[in-house]
């Protein structure tokens, strides 16, 4: 039997993670955080939240995890819940998607069933993702720069205007290929739905352990996307000359490229909680791609 008691002197914390541009977050997040206060949760908002709340205070995405939110509830796109992945996955945090964006894939929820959903959430009645994340490392001259954690894919491409850029693919420090290409993916199952399908490679469901490597528009006819176990370390070793490549981590986070960086990916700690009702992966991917009816 639930104590209410000690549930209301120790409130679960729920952060609210907005997709910006939405005016009809100021008609939403009053009435949202009535109802999350009335049954008892504490409430942290991003800056993107209380920009159409200011009666709220803000806390920025990246210190959201100091607060241990029990529940992330993202308000917007698969974009919005990609970057709250990011934020809250290493506190185990679960993640729920409202979707007021437009493809979906990752936020199934619709804002009609925002409360119907939140009180599924209290009684249990839910099914919980293990999403696969990758944590990715730029490393330049021995030195590691920065590492980042993405639920979707990193990708090495080349800048703008410049013309192809070599790339060498290293899988637990064997040599699998060279690369004349516009750019490498290396995608997580939840990634095989994205850039990596547009760019020819498999879709793969979000419970198998392994990782796809699919060349960008390749110099070669021959390069086609490879998948690999999720247990080993990828590398790719970039040559650009005097060119300048690019690294981006969910089409969200990003930085430049010198010529002899090497980018180092391995399955990351902690794999991204997404919250789930009834849909299973294939029902998903049937509505949002249009497959054909039995």
């Amino acid at each position: 039997m639930r104590d209410d008691s000690d549930k209301a002197s120790k409130p679960k914390t729920i952060a609210i993670i907005s997709k910006p541009e939405r005016p009809e977050l100021a008609d939403i997040l009053p009435a949202l955080e009535k109802w999350l206060k009335k049954h008892h949760y504490a409430v942290v908002m991003d800056y993107e939240s209380v920009a159409y709340y200011p009666s709220h205070d803000a806390v920025s995405r990246t210190e959201m995890a100091k607060f241990s939110p029990h529940l992330a509830l993202v308000l917007g796109g698969d974009g919005t819940l990609l970057s709250a992945a990011r934020a809250v996955s290493s506190t185990g945090t679960l993640i729920l998607g409202i979707n007021l964006g437009t493809l979906g894939f990752l936020t199934e929820v619709q804002l009609s069933g925002l409360y119907s959903s939140l009180e599924a959430i209290e009684r249990g009645d839910y099914v919980v993702d293990s999403r696969s994340m990758l944590k990715c490392s730029l490393i330049r001259n021995s030195t590691t720069l920065t590492e980042h954690v993405a639920l979707n894919d990193l990708v090495v491409s080349k800048s703008a205007i410049a013309r192809l850029n070599s790339f060498q693919l290293f899988v637990d420090s064997e040599f699998v290929s060279s690369y004349k290409a516009d750019g490498l993916i290396i995608a997580s199952p939840t990634g095989s739905t994205a850039y990596s399908l547009g760019a020819g490679g498999p879709i793969l469901k979000p419970d198998v352990q392994a990782f796809v490597i699919t060349p960008v528009s390749p110099h070669g006819l021959t390069h086609r996307p490879v998948v690999v176990r999720d247990s080993v370390q990828i590398e790719i070793r970039v040559t650009t000359g005097q060119e300048h490549a690019y690294l981006s981590l969910d089409g969200q986070v990003g930085m430049p490229i010198q010529d002899g960086d090497r980018v180092r990916c391995v399955k990351a700690e902690h794999p991204a909680k997404l919250v789930r009702f009834q849909k299973t992966f294939f029902e998903v991917l049937s509505t949002k791609l249009k497959w054909g009816e039995r």
